[in-house]
């Protein structure tokens, strides 16, 4: 059933976003249409196009967000320039946390990069450089200072990315696992893989 939205402009286009993310997460970019779109929003075709000029134009802004909100949320989470074993067990954390949370926000930047135009795509990519950076920092000085044994900072950043972001695929928090007991989990898969020498269980948050 449709849903009424007031006129209030920021709730329209949140409203819009949210019901975006959840239509493109479980059809696919190429099989939603502005129309569709409309009706789950309850608003006319037409008003679309006064927050998102072309379809693509909320793609990009879908994605766009999500990324913003990543980098943020891992900048409120970062311990600062301390210990890489706790800076690296604050990403891991932070990580599966924000998405987990963002299920459906965190499919659809994964699945439709190849939906996005050349110009579109680079400005993603870009900011997916700024985040996974942060991880190759950490690693890197981590390698340094003796805390981990990585043969290759870049190759293992992208393991544990990969690994870390995948938790979506198949965790569901009605199941057997907590996100708390998923994450202690992850945290000690992640430290051997960097060959930690030294490092704690996480404290359940």
């Amino acid at each position: 059933m449709a849903r009424t939205i007031g006129s209030d402009g920021g709730r329209t286009e949140a409203a819009i976003r949210d019901a975006a993310i959840n239509l493109i997460a479980r059809y696919g970019y190429e099989a939603v249409s502005m129309r569709q779109l409309a009706a789950e929003v309850g608003v006319q075709a037409a008003a679309l196009y006064r927050y998102f000029p072309t379809k693509e134009d909320l793609l990009f802004a879908l994605m766009r967000g999500h990324m913003d909100a990543l980098v943020a949320s891992w900048r409120d989470a970062s311990p600062g320039d301390g210990d890489p074993v706790a800076r690296l067990s604050s990403f891991v954390t932070n990580h599966i946390r924000f998405h987990v949370e963002r299920r459906h926000s965190t499919h659809v930047n994964n699945m439709e990069l190849r939906s996005l135009s050349r110009d579109n795509l680079t400005a993603i990519l870009k900011l997916r450089g700024i985040y996974e950076k942060e991880l190759r920092q950490i690693l890197r000085e981590g390698a340094e200072t003796g805390a981990f044994e990585i043969d290759d900072v870049t190759l293992t950043a992208m393991a544990i990315i990969q690994m870390v972001t995948g938790v979506i695929v198949w965790f569901r928090p009605d199941e057997r696992l907590s996100v708390d007991e998923v994450t202690q989990t992850y945290h000690k898969m992640t430290m051997r893989l960097v060959g930690a020498r030294d490092f704690r269980e996480m404290p359940h948050v």
